[in-house]
């Protein structure tokens, strides 16, 4: 393929490529000496789960297998011990090794639901940061400054704020900086948050006397609620081990707006396609819930097979047409320690949200109904008396007696 052709490919979706004539001059080399480019994206595998922000570079590491390059998913085993501090405003806490190595093994499990396997070199960046000195961390700390630290935006904020830094934080740049050394990287995808990070990787292939890598940023998806990143932190995520009906039902809460963004950075619809989606929409050609469905159908047979994502949609239209609280849903009996409660309280302990921040979230953004009626009030507090059917959303129903 052209290097006009791929560079239309992956273009799709980036934020910014650095520097484009570079990436560009790269592909003009790879198509004639036949040697695939080396891509990389490193992954610290802080929690048990990957999520469909994740999968933002995902999918574009496999775009990159599609046109026949080499791709590197870099687990940070060692860094996750760090705790990258990107976006932080306190030193994070590290992991145990047993908790990282655990996290680890799930994600190896999780990328080839996205990634041929085949075509996937998976790395563990212990494998050479493990085995590093004291003088070989004195060495490469030498080759960045202080100054060049601060310039990081959460650095220089917490600085400017007299708020600790704790100095294995200054080394966690450089750490994934010296990945794309070892790994010898000729492309590092990463989200827009990480940009500093990646930069760094390309001044310390300029000591080590490489050929620096291209930088590719991909936006940072956002989650349910259509401004936050999407966390499992903040309840606003879609996991890619969640149930089918899950998965199928959360596309179809998002917002109409938000599902095209969806479309663009998750489908593998061509772009052509996607724009005639937009247009129908715009012309009211096509409804959103049909386009919404035909994403859930999409995104959650890619995780679990198209059998099971025909049987969601059919369990999604059964149980929610017309809006209708679902003949089955969990029932819960309770006990009052007293005569009211936080309704955000009641949320969480029914399980219907992770926390009581997420219940108050949940209320003061219009999702929580009581007997079918919605509250706004995130401080609310109920009777515990009676019978409740709470929902949260338009698909998390739990029926509540107090007795």
């Amino acid at each position: 393929m052209s290097v006009a052709a791929q560079m239309a490919i992956i273009k799709r979706g980036t934020v910014e490529i650095l520097v484009e004539k570079d990436l560009e001059a790269k592909l003009e080399k790879s198509i004639k000496t036949g040697v695939p480019l080396r891509i990389k994206a490193g992954f610290d595998p802080t929690a048990p789960d990957l999520h469909l922000g994740h999968t933002v570079l995902l999918q574009k590491m496999r775009q990159f297998q599609q046109l026949g390059h080499e791709v590197c998913f870099l687990i940070g085993d060692f860094t996750g011990m760090i705790g990258d501090p990107t976006g932080k405003s306190e030193t994070r806490k590290a992991l145990t090794t047993e908790d990282v190595l655990k996290n680890a093994e799930t994600y190896k499990e999780q990328v080839f639901k996205i990634l041929d396997p085949g075509k996937t070199k998976v790395m563990f960046n212990s494998e050479w940061l493990s085995g590093m000195t004291a003088t070989d961390m004195i060495a490469l700390a030498a080759k960045y400054t202080v100054a060049r630290m601060l310039e990081r935006d959460d650095f220089g904020k917490r600085y400017a704020n007299q708020l600790p830094i704790s100095i294995h934080e200054f080394l966690y740049p450089l750490i994934q900086g010296y990945d794309s050394v070892a790994m010898k990287a000729d492309v590092e995808l990463g989200g827009t948050d990480q940009k500093f990070n990646l930069l760094v990787g390309r001044e310390l292939q300029r000591e080590y006397g490489q050929s620096p890598q291209s930088v590719i940023t991909m936006p940072l998806l956002e989650g349910l609620d259509g401004v936050n990143k999407m966390s499992k932190s903040l309840g606003n995520y879609i996991g890619i081990n969640d149930p089918p009906d899950e998965i199928f039902g959360k596309i179809m809460s998002v917002s109409d707006e938000l599902m095209l963004r969806y479309y663009e950075l998750l489908s593998d619809r061509s772009l052509p396609e996607i724009e005639k989606i937009k247009q129908g929409l715009k012309a009211h050609e096509i409804h959103p819930m049909d386009a919404k469905k035909q994403l859930g159908r999409e995104i959650t047979g890619r995780y679990h097979g198209q059998g099971a994502a025909d049987q969601a949609e059919e369990n999604f239209v059964k149980r929610f047409r017309d809006n209708q609280t679902p003949d089955e849903m969990p029932e819960l009996s309770l006990t009052p320690e007293g005569k009211k409660l936080l309704l955000c309280k009641l949320l969480a302990t029914a399980g219907l949200v992770s926390s009581n921040s997420e219940g108050r979230r949940a209320i003061k953004g219009g999702g929580v109904k009581i007997n079918g009626e919605k509250v706004s009030d995130e401080n609310l507090e109920i009777d515990t008396s009676g019978t409740y059917v709470l929902q949260v959303g338009k698909r998390r129903f739990t029926k509540v007696t107090f007795t």
